[in-house]
């Protein structure tokens, strides 16, 4: 026995369509808000009276020829296999999203020959920021991990 379709059946029907869109997209405007802070800089003026001075520096850091490139061991410590012998290497370790406290990074010579940050990561991706000293030279470098 077939029922008829009636107003009341078309009535729940466009209430479970718009109720799905409507959660879903409340769901996800709660998951952007809660997830990003909305801000690059603290203050914009100031980063833009630095910004030449950022670019100069990008400049002679890319001369040097510095390939210093972090990678994850088995246990998720930070590895540096292209530092060299006498480097000084200071690190902060972020979570993209910002849902973990951000993570100081301190190295130690390994008996590999490798720098091997004491920490290890938590599981997932995050962004190492390093600042690798050799001599007078200096240079920062960011890359991401997983």
């Amino acid at each position: 026995m077939m029922h008829a379709f009636t107003g009341r059946h078309m009535w729940l029907v466009m209430l479970g369509f718009f109720g799905t869109v409507g959660a879903v997209n409340f769901g996800m405007a709660w998951l952007a808000g809660a997830s990003f802070s909305g801000t690059v800089v603290d203050n914009s003026y100031v980063a833009s009276q630095q910004f030449n001075g950022w670019l100069q520096a990008a400049r002679s850091q890319r001369l040097l020829g510095w390939t210093v490139a972090p990678t994850l061991d088995d246990k998720r410590h930070v590895v540096l296999v292209d530092s060299r012998p006498g480097d000084t290497v200071t690190g902060l370790a972020l979570h993209p999203l910002g849902r973990a406290p951000d993570m100081a990074l301190h190295f130690a010579l390994a008996p590999d020959g490798h720098l091997h940050s004491r920490e290890s990561l938590p599981p997932g991706r995050w962004q190492v920021r390093l600042t690798v000293r050799r001599a007078s030279e200096t240079a920062r470098l960011a890359a991401d991990v997983k």
